[in-house]
């Protein structure tokens, strides 16, 4: 249990929050929500101990141990992976080493005898003699095969080492856990396992992520900061997006009556909860229902950029032909060979591969800029396309401003006319005069959906859009791209995403292509999938 009491944070005159009061519970998981900058990140470090508040107290309950998902990568670099991940509990490992150096006394005095004894005990009592098949146990789970358990942390990559610190931050099933975008670099079966984990987990749980489905699976409450505000809601994202936004629209209703109000909230609810009755953590979530009511609903002061794709024209049958495609690096990597398909009117395709690399290389090959391969390619004559790529620094090297910068991809240069694409994606009053070079991942990404909104295009390549992101520009794009008119080709780590907007799968693999026409999320549990892949990869 955590107990927050008065807590503000204040950076020079800027206020983040104030006044914050709340109380975070065992036996249930709260996703902390907000847009970049609202403080999500600071909030966690507070309570963690890390930064100190301006005011207030935060308590914990007595004798209850705190466990953080550390982001220092190279803080455990002269540790084996085994013993990062039980340092994880410090007492038990402080007990271990205490009573490995008494042992290790060449003048063994009675006294080391009976302090040995009493360590012993306190690590008994503490399933110490199980630490490391428990820690090893969840290195497997988080894909950390057992031949690397013994390996030095800095022997290691940046993706092993995020799963390895994640299982130090789960280890000892600490009695409250605090978890900072813990699905960043971990693949789609390593995030589900997570997910199994978290939904089941007794103690309590507080989470930032910018990952929706993962936020839904796990979540019981969510934490919203909003314009200095923090506010504590029953139920997962999905639920405090819907259900804000429904509240939204009858604020708007000033004619309504109260009554088909409330009544129309709890016809929300009852449909609401009857779906989550049915998903996958249904069992160990079904409490998060019990507090959902009409009184703490309540309208979302957010914004959300107006991401609207409008084409032109609408594609024909004949959209792209992908004949013997290929692609090798220079040090003899095949990232994909001999890739055969076409793209079909409404299709809207997600790309998928082992290797994150190959998606990159075969957008930048039918856009273009990529004459180095194997096979060819044909767009259809009614097919414009727009590209999201995954680095947009060359774009960027500039001093224009933003009306300016923008200007160069659009046909119609009037000021206004650009201020009202550069407004509806929340650049407001003097920010749309700031020079581009200046601007924040999440800025230049606004940037460039603009950009791609100006193409008028019926066709949207996308190589992870959701990078930079925060939730609403998520949600909002998320949105636009289900309701498109056109084809998509996208790659993306985000579930959500992929889930709502592509009815088409494609896996680029050294050996060839998986094309499927199934739903995200059976594609990721087949078994039948799964034995393909692993053939497809050999």
């Amino acid at each position: 249990m955590i107990t927050v009491s008065n807590l503000a944070i204040q950076f020079g005159k800027r206020v983040l929050f104030s006044d914050v009061n709340l109380k975070f519970t065992a036996g249930n998981c709260y996703g902390i929500i907000g847009a970049n900058g609202a403080g999500k990140s600071t909030l966690i470090r507070i309570l963690s101990g890390d930064l100190d508040a301006t005011r207030g107290t935060i308590q914990f309950g007595p004798g209850e141990r705190l466990s953080v998902l550390k982001q220092d990568h190279f803080e455990f670099d002269e540790y084996t992976v085994l013993d990062t991940v039980m340092m994880g509990h410090d007492v038990l490992w402080k007990i271990k080493e205490e009573k490995d150096a008494i042992y290790l006394k060449e003048d063994f005095s009675d006294a080391d005898g009976l302090r040995a004894s009493e360590l012993e005990d306190k690590f008994t009592e503490m399933n110490g003699w199980n630490a490391e098949s428990d820690a090893a146990a969840l290195l497997s789970g988080l894909g950390i095969k057992e031949d690397l358990h013994y390996q030095l942390m800095k022997e290691l990559s940046g993706m092993e080492k995020v799963r390895v610190l994640l299982a130090r931050a789960l280890f000892g099933k600490p009695d409250n856990l605090l978890l900072d975008e813990p699905t960043n670099d971990l693949d789609v079966e390593t995030v589900m396992w997570l997910e199994n984990y978290l939904a089941n987990y007794e103690n309590t749980v507080l989470v930032v992520s910018h990952d929706r489905h993962f936020l839904d699976a796990v979540s019981t409450h969510t934490v919203d900061i909003d314009y200095g505000k923090v506010q504590l809601f029953p139920g997962n994202y999905s639920f405090w997006y819907e259900s804000s936004q429904l509240a939204l629209r009858q604020q708007q209703m000033q004619n309504k009556k109260a009554e088909e109000k409330k009544k129309e909230l709890e016809e929300f609810i009852r449909r609401f909860s009857a779906n989550v009755a049915k998903s996958k953590q249904a069992t160990s979530r079904r409490k998060m229902l019990d507090k959902l009511n009409v009184e703490e609903i309540q309208p979302s002061t957010r914004k959300y950029p107006g991401i609207i794709f409008s084409p032109e024209r609408e594609p024909g049958n004949m959209v792209l032909e992908i004949s013997g495609l290929g692609k090798t690096l220079d040090d003899g990597t095949v990232l994909f060979k001999d890739i055969n398909f076409n793209v079909e009117k409404n299709d809207k395709i997600v790309f998928l591969s082992k290797d994150p690399r190959a998606m990159t290389a075969f957008f930048e090959i039918i856009n273009g800029h990529d004459t180095q391969h194997e096979g060819k390619y044909n767009w259809g004559i009614t097919i414009t396309h727009a590209y999201l790529p995954l680095d947009n620094t060359e774009f960027f090297n500039t001093d224009l401003n933003l009306v300016d910068w923008l200007s160069q991809y659009s046909d119609e240069t009037l000021e206004s006319f650009i201020r009202g694409y550069l407004g509806r994606m929340l650049f407001a009053g003097e920010e749309i005069f700031k020079k581009a070079s200046v601007l924040s991942g999440g800025e230049k990404m606004r940037c460039m959906i603009s950009r791609m909104m100006l193409r008028n295009a019926n066709v949207l390549i996308l190589d992870s859009p959701a990078n930079h992101l925060d939730l609403e520009s998520i949600q909002a794009f998320n949105n636009s791209l289900v309701n498109f008119n056109g084809n998509v080709l996208m790659s993306s780590h985000d579930r959500e995403f992929i889930q709502t907007v592509c009815n088409r799968i494609i896996e680029l693999t050294p050996n060839g292509i998986i094309d499927k026409q199934m739903d995200y999320d059976d594609y990721v549990t087949s078994e039948d999938i799964k034995a393909v892949r692993e053939r497809m990869y050999r």
